[in-house]
């Protein structure tokens, strides 16, 4: 199942297809938000965050994992495949269940997870032989296996319980990742897959980056059409688009389309993809949460802007452009002043923004993307195309 020299390093059909999964997971992933953020109470309203938030990070979890074996292990044989779509259908189900995965769906949420990262990583680890890279695959199957017991048992609680149990198994997942994995007797050291298989990775974390804002899209089409479609509603259909493709551009200009150059070129790939992983995972986050602050225009378009509410309309971009200008610092070495002035304007016009509609909020936040976007134009109408240098 190893990926052999020459392998092609494009995403697989099969991987586009999870991909299509995790995009149906993000959209349920917008769905549970909103409804705490409709609360009368202001700590339901907040609350409501850091549920999100607890999600996102096992989703994108899951979805790195699943891009890291597709890395090492060839996704054209049939057993990387069988691994893939099992991670798929385990996704789906939880996709299912994020609504209500602080209610009743607890186990139907956490029991998948627990399965597809514990069950691949087992089959592989048994695969692998005498193979070296055992040792690494077992002392991931027992950290997973430290993890799922937080999972499993938050599922069984309730309320701050089942909260408090799964940041706890996030936080122990993470980690141990960080630290390598560490057990006695089988040692430790972080996985280099991006020396292993970095041009696939360069090529995945751009499509992840995509279905995010594929989702955004779905999201806020989903709620136009379930209910009244008069102008305001228009006008904050209008609003998510050209906010999408805003976010659009200025991640391709030019640094998420340089990647797999950055990488033939930086020192350290390992230590470099990790930090061009955690700068991808930086803007998702971006992306959902402005999706949620799509599907709050569109419920209270008129109506008076929560501080909650804000942090999602303002917010998004904010750790968006935040991700943005750190991936730019890691392709070229350097983070432009137009990433900066974004972010500091958005931060200037939020506490101005709180006496305005949720609808006036996300057109100035586009706005202010907007001119962004015009900005990167001009610089790159005065001076030619800028070759990577990566940092580190």
């Amino acid at each position: 199942m190893l990926r052999e020299e020459g392998s092609g390093q494009q995403a697989t059909f099969v991987e586009l297809f999870f991909d299509l999964v995790m995009v149906f997971a993000l959209t349920r992933l917008v769905e549970q938000a909103v409804p705490g953020f409709d609360s009368q109470s202001i700590s339901e309203r907040w609350a409501s965050i850091g549920r999100t938030l607890l999600l996102f990070a096992s989703l994108l979890w899951l979805w790195t994992m699943t891009a890291y074996i597709t890395s090492r292990f060839e996704p054209r044989r049939a057993g990387t495949q069988l691994v893939v779509l099992g991670s798929a259908l385990g996704l789906l189900i939880m996709g299912t269940a994020i609504p209500q995965a602080f209610g009743p769906a607890g186990l139907a949420f956490a029991l998948p997870f627990v399965a597809v990262q514990v069950t691949r990583v087992a089959v592989i680890a048994f695969g692998l032989g005498s193979h070296a890279l055992r040792r690494l695959y077992s002392r991931i199957l027992v950290w997973f296996c430290i993890a799922a017991v937080g999972w499993i048992a938050g599922a069984l609680t309730e309320d701050g319980a089942r909260v408090a149990l799964w940041t706890a198994a996030v936080v122990l997942d993470l980690g141990a990742a960080r630290l390598g994995w560490p057990v006695p007797g089988l040692g430790r050291g972080r996985a280099t897959v991006w020396q292993a298989g970095g041009r696939h990775l360069a090529d995945r974390y751009p499509q992840f980056l995509l279905i995010a804002l594929g989702e955004s899209i779905l999201a806020v089409g989903i709620v136009y059409t379930s209910g009244p479609r008069a102008r305001y509603e228009t006008l904050g259909l209008l609003v998510a688009f050209a906010t999408t493709v805003l976010l659009w551009r200025i991640y391709f200009f030019r640094a998420g389309a340089l990647l797999g150059e950055a990488l033939d070129k930086c020192r350290d790939p390992a230590s470099w993809g990790r930090h061009v992983g955690f700068s991808h995972a930086l803007m998702v986050l971006g992306i959902v949460v402005t999706a949620i602050g799509f599907d709050l225009v569109q419920h209270h378009h008129t109506h008076y802007t929560y501080p909650p509410w804000l942090t999602m309309i303002t917010g998004g971009p904010v750790i968006f452009l935040a991700g943005r200008a750190r991936l730019e610092y890691l392709v070229f070495a350097r983070v432009s002043g137009r990433r900066i002035i974004g972010i500091t304007l958005l931060l200037a016009l939020t506490p101005l923004l709180s006496h305005t509609s949720p609808l006036a909020a996300a057109s100035l936040s586009a706005l202010v993307l907007l001119l962004v976007a015009v900005l990167d134009k001009r610089h790159a109408r005065q001076r030619p195309p800028e070759h990577p240098n990566p940092a580190g």
